[in-house]
């Protein structure tokens, strides 16, 4: 047995959630059974979706059980294998992240190179959220070149990628809105053409600055007042990849934006939400593609990380606030 300490969730938030949601509990971890691994975490993903995952309520994704380890993305060095293909020694990618150790079933990790690129690429820029950009833009909003492209929440882990993905296949122009003059700086720092920041102003009037001419693409990671804007500037025939809305996620009540969708009809606009594990199709080039563009050093991508697995609930809560740049991890 190997003791372990693990985030729980020991009651559902209701609105924004605070420390007292949490529990760090002390537990102790078999050894790995036939076809299983023992790993030890050694960094774990903290993202905008679990929000959604701490109310019991019907998703996507199944709600996480009170009184038990909450789980995400993490990487890890495995312990002990009893499992064909995978060593002690090895760096491996799993689903069992808010915890220091994990036992897991073979089949739901998978090796990666430490030589490649740095194991916290594979949570971020090479991961979900590299991949959620990529299909986003590419896939679901179908960017061409010579377009315009607007992205909220553009200092954040997948809105920052977008942007420069934007930039690098061709877009005549790309916007990001972020929450702090210091991300706005970021953003142009990474390509961005134009960025503002949301407190400024009422987000129409600082979209029209940004974008006099409109805008073609709309990657949302926002919703609220930035959708409304955004189907405000489009032009005929735009497209919205609609990826998170972070600004109603802590909202106990509807929110009163959009109230411009009748926009859409004669504008023929198209707003598609999209899930990342529907893309999986573009694992290999979107890996082949972006490995290669920071390789070059034409794409960066920026970490936040906290330390200690006791810290992962106000890691959890500075990404909400959105004190987060780029990527938010959890150095367990």
């Amino acid at each position: 047995m190997t003791a372990s300490r693990e985030i729980h969730l020991a009651s559902r938030p209701r609105g924004w959630p605070t420390e007292e949601n949490f529990r760090l509990v002390t537990t102790e971890v078999p050894a790995p059974g036939p076809g299983q691994l023992l790993v030890r975490n050694t960094y774990v993903s903290v993202d905008p979706y679990m929000r959604g995952r701490m109310d019991d309520v019907k998703s996507y994704v199944p709600p996480f059980a009170l009184d038990a380890p909450l789980d995400g993305g993490a990487v890890g060095e495995v312990v002990a294998s009893e499992a064909d293909g995978f060593a002690p020694g090895d760096t491996v990618l799993h689903g069992l992240g808010w915890r220091e150790y994990a036992l897991l079933e073979a089949k739901a990790a998978r090796t990666v190179d430490p030589d490649l690129a740095p194991v916290t690429a594979y949570l971020g820029v090479l991961g979900m959220t590299g991949l959620t950009a990529y299909a986003g833009l590419l896939d679901v909003a179908g960017m061409r070149p010579g377009e315009t492209v607007f992205v909220s929440g553009a200092a954040g882990a997948v809105g920052s990628v977008v942007g420069q993905i934007a930039k690098l296949r061709g877009a005549a122009r790309v916007i990001g809105s972020a929450g702090s003059p210091a991300k706005v700086e970021r953003l142009t720092a990474l390509g961005f053409d134009a960025a503002f920041d949301y407190h400024d102003g009422p987000v129409r009037e600082l979209l029209r600055t940004a974008a006099p001419d409109g805008i073609d693409v709309y990657f949302d990671n926002v919703g609220g007042e930035h959708l409304e804007a955004a189907i405000g500037a489009m032009r005929l025939h735009g497209r919205a990849a609609i990826c998170g809305m972070i600004a109603q996620y802590n909202a106990t009540e509807p929110p009163a934006a959009p109230r411009n969708l009748a926009l859409l009809i004669g504008k023929r606009l198209t707003l598609r939400g999209f899930l990342v594990g529907d893309h999986g199709h573009l694992r290999e080039q979107f890996v082949r593609e972006v490995s290669g563009w920071l390789r070059d050093g034409r794409l960066h991508h920026d970490e936040t990380v906290v330390d200690g697995i006791e810290n992962a609930p106000a890691a959890f809560l500075g990404l909400l606030r959105g004190e987060n740049l780029g990527k938010m991890l959890v150095k367990v």
